[in-house]
């Protein structure tokens, strides 16, 4: 298949471009091979197409005869990461990963290929009608990965929590007391069980698989707690540590999934991005708001709901806010995913900020004391007041921090 490929690759006809004329690059990526497409803006039509093995150095190859005539190459982002944009770049290409959920869909169906998808991204990419994600550096990337690391840990310990109870379900055999929130005490009775030995040894196997990733999520917690003291990271974790509810791995989550907070303008941006944006309906004078429309990042998502939790259960005004949510909707799962939005806003202006987080008084502040106005959410800053940031080795220039809406 690679012999067949190269040649192809090298029977690329030679393309001719008229004076001054740009072409979008797409390219559908894929772990063995690369499928491109050259789209002309003046033309408005494909200038040439091929596809090659997945190798970026051959692929710059390809297109340095006509560089200059190049204005963007853009690609989905996947789980072949970031290695072929951070190429292009270094060789003074003009390259964008694309965000999957943010492409445009058809409302019918049509045929797909890895041909036709690369020619809707470099038709697209003309069109201006695609979403670029921001790249991680090397060093970003490999905080994400430990924090993601101890993510999945705690799936798949999750995974073999629910293995076992669907054990016990499915022989009959009742959950000893402490298994309900997983105690010492219940895994231990567990362990003593009687049981026929073919129900023992299937009971051991799944006990030595919790065991196994309960050790593994214990050494990414340390591995994540060394990461927050780092000084990268040290002074903004702190800062997110303050509002109640919130920890390391909190923290983590925000600071590794949420790169670069201050390059969002608005509150809403931020919950969009942590896929906590309702669906919003609006026809004529009718309004409706649905379901969260989960485009988002997922990982970061499910971590602010359990901290929205936990910052409901010690802070007042979380708790006062969460019970109106609940009287006015008349639904918690909607009233806690409203309390992570605005959890996540809040984290979100400390991060940018650096500011600690403050609880809305209860009593009127001593004179000349700095207060949150009455009625609005507590731990964000006064807009008026001059704003100490924390340290961002990516932060380019300085961005207004709005008002929450």
């Amino acid at each position: 298949m690679n012999r067949r490929l190269a040649l192809q690759e090298s029977s690329i006809k030679e393309v001719h471009f008229m004076e001054g004329e740009r072409a979008e690059v797409g390219i559908d990526v894929h772990k063995r091979t690369y499928s491109v497409t050259l789209w002309s803006e003046e033309r408005d039509e494909v200038v040439t197409r091929w596809t090659q093995p997945a190798d970026p150095s051959a692929l710059i190859r390809s297109m340095t005869p006509f560089k200059e005539h190049v204005n963007r190459v853009v690609y989905e982002a996947g789980p072949t990461g970031y290695g072929l944009v951070r190429a292009l770049r270094a060789e003074g290409f003009r390259a964008d990963v694309i965000a999957p959920s943010r492409t445009p869909k058809s409302t019918g169906q049509e045929a797909k290929s890895d041909r036709l998808d690369s020619r809707r991204l470099s038709m697209w990419s003309a069109k201006k009608l695609l979403k670029a994600v921001r790249i991680p550096t090397l060093e970003e990337e490999g905080d994400r990965q430990v924090f993601r690391t101890r993510d999945d840990m705690v799936a798949k310990r999750r995974r073999v929590k629910q293995q076992i109870k669907g054990f016990l379900l499915q022989h009959g055999i009742e959950e000893p007391d402490g298994l309900q929130t997983w105690a010492r005490r219940g895994v231990e009775s567990l362990r003593k069980m009687k049981l026929s030995a073919q129900l023992r040894f299937s009971l051991d196997f799944l006990l030595a698989d919790l065991e196994h990733y309960d050790s593994q999520v214990q050494k990414a917690d340390a591995a994540l707690k060394s990461l927050a003291a780092t000084r990268r990271h040290k002074q903004a974790s702190e800062a997110l540590q303050t509002v109640p509810g919130v920890g390391t791995v909190t923290a983590m989550a925000m600071r590794t999934e949420l790169i670069a907070p201050e390059r969002f303008d608005k509150g809403r941006q931020v919950a969009a991005m942590a896929g906590l944006a309702p669906l919003v309906s609006s026809s004529g004078e009718t309004t409706r708001q649905g379901p969260l429309m989960k485009c988002g990042n997922a990982r970061l998502r499910k971590i602010l709901i359990e901290a929205a939790w936990r910052w409901m259960a010690r802070d007042d005004w979380a708790a006062e806010r969460y019970g109106r949510l609940v009287r006015n909707r008349g639904d918690r799962k909607k009233a806690i995913a409203g309390m992570a939005r605005r959890l996540v806003i809040i984290l979100w202006r400390i991060s940018v900020t650096g500011e600690p987080y403050r609880p809305r008084p209860d009593q009127e502040p001593a004179p000349g004391s700095r207060t949150v106005r009455k009625g609005c959410q507590p731990g964000l800053p006064d807009k008026n007041i001059k704003r100490k940031r924390a340290p961002s080795s990516t932060r380019q220039h300085p961005v207004s921090v709005q008002p929450p809406t």
